[in-house]
């Protein structure tokens, strides 16, 4: 054989390699996209049929979100052990030690229950949101394509390749789920891995942007809480509101992870028992609280929030003072029984509920200034990853005029939360690192 043919089977070998690597990873990512337009809309006609039977019988929820509540924690410890809560700490544990953990927290079984339970519970009006759940859900879809690489070229690639799928697929997912590539990409460097090496950027990139290209073909170039319009004159006031916004939200958000962190500090003994030793009484008592606040409060406390934070952007909401509070307790009440479901879009609606309460002190600023700011504030302080929590935020806003408000309020209120509890997700995911 000449060495010209040589260098040409090569460099077919080659091709073909690198083709069958980024290939499964752009189908793995338009998957992702898919799989994250459809649970979207799972969710909401899961939401809207709730509104539907409470319209009709609005003391249901009494009786129906706790039995949903205790059927959802049998459930995901008799079937989908893993896929409790947002599933962010799940993927960040992965990440730690693909080889150990991604068999267990990234299966397709996991993926099919974290999109079921959460479903019924968001059925049972359930204070959760789907972005986090997406993630877990792009994570383990990307994880489980590594089948399809043949063996020789999964020897080569080693746990670099798994620990590649996890990753642009959890980046893949938040991407899918907001819309928002550029948060896919920031939120895979400041919240999943801390670090990002510069010869892993380009597949993962690609992924993410694949992923967001797909929602955008299939929802539209909308943006998840409608357009803020801000006007381009600044207030003098601002660089007040934003500390005050920061500090509050800082505060708030750092309450809410110190809550979830230190159960038994807070919990009555009987209460902490009952958690431990009968997990689904718990839930279905985590249950009967959500409701009673939730019917307590005319359906304001039930679902994601999303209805709330876009009625008081558009300026026609009349909720009270204690909506941001009452939310987070509802919040609280739905995390801690361990159902599936997310963080990120009832952060946003308490920290919109912030911003809406401060518009009393600060009535010369436009009410949807002071949302933004409270949103980014307190997602913010709930995450501690201010970059992340800004890029999603600065995407709704027409306009740059708030833009370094924005970043100052989410650090601000980030260092404010990090003075009560650690990073909310890197210390969940230790409990499973220590497992």
């Amino acid at each position: 054989m000449r060495v010209s043919d040589l260098i040409d089977s090569r460099t077919i070998l080659r091709s073909r390699r690198r083709w069958l690597y980024f290939g499964v990873f752009w189908l793995g990512a338009i998957a992702t996209g898919l799989v994250a337009v459809l649970y979207a809309r799972l969710i909401d006609f899961g939401y809207a049929l709730f509104l539907q039977m409470t319209g009709h019988y609005r003391w249901l929820p009494i009786f129906v979100t706790p039995a949903i509540s205790a059927f959802c924690v049998w459930a995901t410890r008799r079937w989908f052990p893993g896929s409790e809560g947002s599933g962010i700490p799940q993927v960040i544990a992965t990440l730690h030690d693909v080889r150990k953990f991604g068999p267990r927290l990234l299966t397709l079984r996991i993926l099919i229950g974290k999109i079921a339970l959460s479903f019924l519970a968001i059925l049972g009006g359930f204070t959760i949101g789907r972005e986090g759940p997406t993630i877990h859900v792009g994570a383990a879809l990307m994880y489980s394509l590594r089948r399809f690489y043949p063996a020789r070229l999964r020897s080569m690639y080693g746990v670099g390749l798994e620990y590649k799928l996890a990753l642009a697929g959890a980046a893949a997912g938040l991407s899918a789920a907001f819309n928002a590539p550029l948060a896919g990409v920031v939120f895979a460097i400041e919240e999943l891995t801390r670090s990002f090496e510069a010869r892993t950027s380009g597949v993962i990139i690609t992924g993410i942007i694949f992923a967001g290209v797909v929602s955008l073909a299939l929802q539209g170039n909308y943006v998840y809480f409608g357009t803020i319009a801000i006007a381009g004159h600044l207030p003098d006031l601002l660089a007040i509101a934003v500390i005050l916004v920061g500090v509050i939200t800082g505060l708030a958000g750092g309450v809410f992870c110190w809550l979830l962190l230190n159960t038994e500090r807070w919990m009555p003994t009987r209460l902490f028992a009952l958690r431990k030793e009968r997990p689904v009484a718990f839930g279905a008592l985590c249950g009967l609280f959500i409701a009673v606040l939730g019917v307590a409060s005319g359906g304001n406390l039930f679902g994601s929030g999303y209805a709330e934070a876009r009625g008081m952007l558009e300026g026609h909401s009349n909720l009270t003072v204690a909506y941001p509070v009452l939310k987070m307790a509802s919040m609280v009440g739905s995390y801690l029984p361990g159902t599936p479901g997310g963080l990120f879009a009832p952060s946003l609606a308490i920290g919109a509920g912030i911003g809406n309460v401060l518009h009393t002190v600060f009535g010369q600023m436009q009410l949807p200034m002071l949302i933004a700011l409270g949103m980014v504030g307190y997602l913010a302080a709930v995450t501690q990853s201010p970059i992340t929590a800004f890029v999603i935020v600065i995407e709704m806003i027409d306009g740059h005029a708030l833009v370094i408000s924005l970043m100052a309020t989410a650090l601000v209120s980030s260092q404010v939360s990090r003075l009560f509890a650690p990073p909310l997700y890197e210390a969940l995911a230790q409990r499973f690192l220590k497992e």
